[in-house]
């Protein structure tokens, strides 16, 4: 008998690799051999296979059945594989004919069922990059799959569907599970109305930092009092942010794929907001698992915010942690089993106490924290993560002239005009370098192509004269002040943008 072949997708992180699945009916007793390194929850397939073929009205040869995945030296986890496997051992049988290079995305069920899977949307986008345009998946998974240009996706019910479409006997597959079936509801996940601007009473200085934070993609630290307001503003920055533009509505779309939150009907194309408890552990926060490492909080959140409230009673490991993708976008996880590489572009917005009390504010009459304390509980931030927070706040307890008979605060909405007028000067002025945001620019260019002249930097270059800031700290004041050049429609920043953007960098230390 021939060989039966198919195809299937193994993801490593975010990164899918097509796999050859090939079947071979031996002349020997009954036995299903599954080989090419495939982790238990795929070896658990060969019974599983097994029942849902018989099931469904297309059992599986009595002859041994060996199955090899290709390349053997690829990690294999997960019961994607179920369809790909059961269509290559048919196929070798005769009982369908080839599939070409249709890849199959879809677990079986004992009945005979297709039953969808995680990660579908990176899983076709990969199977699309590497050519194979035709996928097949379960009907919960045909929504997700279409998302990715120029798949042609056709989605199925059993596997007796699967079979005749393949070219099975119809009158040999005839089993109850086939009319009975019943098409599956996808359920339509609400986020949510996001919260406005309008409900924040005072805070002018702190709104126009949120402002600033958002048009630039500004990481952001809020210092102040418990009720100041902290969580309420940085709960309101995704709804002043702009929609995601196509290609990063794909990448987050996708992560939310991969960690099985549900089934993606549509791009998402509004920001991610993550906020994690203080007590959740490192591999909830960054990532991990057993086996390859699942992308955690931190990779959720690409392209949109991640916020840690009560900063400093995270594990100091996770906050260190963070470093790294604060500067290069991305989360590279080593475990024995592999390596997962994820994006994690995420603005990080931290609120943090003045003090372990939270009294420290003011006068700081009402507090009973020592100087020790206190030194002890911001050192639980390290210096060298603050120096990659662009903006630092200090957020002050609202007076009753800004609570009671104010005039009514601007609205999300527009805020949100200036946000996107600000991001589009910013893609229109960075395009050769294929930046987005201030917030990605390097050093480099703000000191070459996109330099300014020392009048205007001369505050800045004092700063780190006197070491009130560190020569990251430098780029990041210059990128800020860039973002507040925009909001304000300039071609350049002038000295003045120069000197805000240094007095929201020190404002914290001088507190």
């Amino acid at each position: 008998m021939p060989l039966g072949r198919t195809y299937a997708v193994s993801l490593v992180g975010m990164n899918g690799h097509v796999v050859e699945v090939e079947a071979d009916i031996g002349q020997t007793l009954p036995a299903f051999v599954l080989l090419g390194l495939p982790d238990a929850s795929l070896n658990e397939a060969k019974d599983r296979i097994r029942a849902a073929a018989r099931n469904a009205g297309v059992p599986l040869s009595r002859r041994k059945i060996t199955v090899n995945l290709i390349p053997a030296s690829l990690p294999k986890r997960g019961s994607s594989f179920d369809l790909a496997i059961v269509m290559s051992a048919l196929a070798a049988a005769g009982d369908v004919r080839g599939s070409g290079s249709t890849v199959f995305i879809a677990e079986l069920g004992l009945d005979g069922q297709l039953r969808p899977v995680h990660g579908v949307l990176p899983a076709v986008m990969a199977a699309v990059d590497a050519g194979h345009r035709s996928i097949v998946v379960a009907a919960e998974n045909a929504a997700e799959a279409a998302l990715v240009p120029s798949a042609e996706v056709r989605s199925f019910l059993t596997l007796a569907d699967v079979a005749l479409a393949f070219g099975a006997d119809d009158a040999q597959v005839t089993v109850p599970v086939r009319a009975q079936r019943q098409v599956p509801q996808v359920p339509v996940v609400s986020a949510g109305p996001l919260r406005d601007l309008s409900d924040i009473a005072g805070q002018h200085e702190a709104r126009y930092a949120l402002e600033i934070a958002a048009a630039g993609a500004h990481h952001l630290l809020m210092v102040g009092p418990p009720g100041a307001g902290k969580t309420m503003l940085a709960e309101r920055l995704p709804g002043i942010l702009p929609d995601l533009q196509d290609d990063h509505a794909m990448e987050v779309t996708a992560i939310h794929s991969l960690s099985g939150e549900k089934h993606c009907t549509e791009l998402v194309r509004k920001p991610p907001f993550e906020s994690p408890h203080h007590t959740a552990t490192p591999a909830s926060i960054i990532g991990g698992g057993s086996g390859i490492p699942r992308p955690g909080a931190a990779s959720r959140a690409h392209r949109g915010i991640l916020f840690l409230d009560e900063a400093p009673e995270y594990e100091r490991r996770v906050l260190e942690a963070l470093r790294e993708p604060l500067e290069s976008g991305r989360l590279v996880l080593h475990r024995s089993s592999g390596t997962a590489t994820y994006p994690a572009r995420f603005q990080l917005v931290l609120a943090l106490n003045p003090c372990p009390c939270g009294l420290a504010s003011g006068k700081g009459i009402d507090c009973m924290c020592t100087a020790q304390q206190r030194r002890r509980y911001f050192n639980r931030l390290s210096g060298p993560l603050l120096d990659r927070v662009d903006l630092q706040l200090v957020v002050q307890r609202v007076g009753l002239a800004d609570y009671v008979g104010a005039e009514p605060a601007e609205q999300s909405a527009t805020v949100a005009l200036r946000v996107a007028k600000a991001r589009e000067a910013q893609r229109e002025r960075l395009r050769g370098w294929k930046y987005a945001t201030n917030a990605e620019v390097q050093g480099r260019i703000l000191r070459g192509d996109l330099a300014l002249p020392r009048s205007v930097t001369a505050p800045l270059d004092k700063a780190l004269e006197r070491n009130l800031i560190s020569a990251r700290g430098w780029d990041r004041v210059l990128r800020v002040a860039w973002t507040i050049a925009d909001l304000a429609g300039q071609d350049r920043p002038s000295a003045d943008d120069v000197v805000t953007a240094l007095g929201f960098r020190l404002q914290e230390r001088a507190a």
